[in-house]
């Protein structure tokens, strides 16, 4: 019987669902971006996997900001900081566990005048365990 598979850029097995660390080490070789092109790509790799980064996108805001139409494209320390940080999430991203329908779920939301944040989640043994992240950037409107 099969323990584990890949499965889209996935690592399926019974304790959940992870990130496919041969991709996610592809994905942090990368060098930093240079140029917008470049950091278009980027972010492209590592929202593949956002639904494994808590505050995904409060976090890769700095980065989405110089893809704005007549933006100063200027690589930064807190660009620098945030690519950093976005490869160390990729490879310290948990295991996203399949509901349990037995069990109640959780909801926490969180807001800022930037972007919004839902953890979705469940108790088990008194353990609290993740099913699920998300995050949208909020615009001018």
């Amino acid at each position: 019987m099969v323990q584990q598979g890949i499965f889209l850029g996935h690592i399926i097995s019974k304790q959940g669902i992870e990130v496919d660390k041969a991709k996610v080490e592809l994905i942090v070789k990368l060098p930093s971006p240079t140029n917008v092109k470049g950091i278009r790509q980027f972010l492209s790799h590592v929202r593949f996997y956002r639904r494994f980064i808590k505050g995904f996108s409060m976090l890769a805001r700095p980065l989405c900001e110089l893809l704005v139409k007549d933006a100063k494209s200027i690589w930064d320390d807190r660009c620098q900081r945030t690519f950093e940080e976005l490869n160390l999430f990729l490879t310290t991203a948990p295991i996203m566990r399949a509901p349990n329908w037995q069990l109640a779920f959780k909801v926490m939301c969180d807001a800022s005048d930037f972007a919004i944040g839902v953890v979705l989640g469940q108790r088990e043994d008194g353990k609290p365990y993740v099913i699920y992240y998300a995050s949208k950037t909020l615009n001018e409107a």
